[in-house]
């Protein structure tokens, strides 16, 4: 009989503009992501990295899926912390057009 094992390891990973973030916790197999990213940032403080990173109000994910905190992550799962848009996407595109467009206009009235 196989028995199940009883430590997971995962990796808890957040990126801003500039930087990327990883934490590798290892952690008891029945451990949620919440208590993955709790690991993870007591990792980052002990290292003087946990001032940019929003712990408490990031929405999560596992290798790009979202999830919930309460979720329990496998062995080898990315746990990821996402930042907030800036902007909706589908907005800046829009304004990216509109903008485009007025150029163009403008271009064509000069000529």
């Amino acid at each position: 009989m196989v028995e199940a094992p009883q430590r997971k390891r995962c990796v808890v990973a957040f990126a801003t503009r500039e930087r990327q973030y990883r934490w590798s916790v290892e952690l008891p197999a029945g451990a949620s992501v919440a208590q993955a990213i709790e690991a993870a940032r007591t990792l980052a403080a002990a290292a003087g990295e946990d001032a940019r990173v929003p712990w408490d109000a990031a929405h999560v994910g596992i290798f790009g899926e979202p999830c919930s905190r309460a979720d329990l992550p496998r062995e080898g799962d990315r746990i990821e912390l996402y930042r907030a848009l800036l902007q909706d996407p589908k907005e800046g595109r829009r304004e990216r057009v509109r903008q485009a467009r007025a150029v163009d206009r403008r271009l064509k009235r000069s000529v």
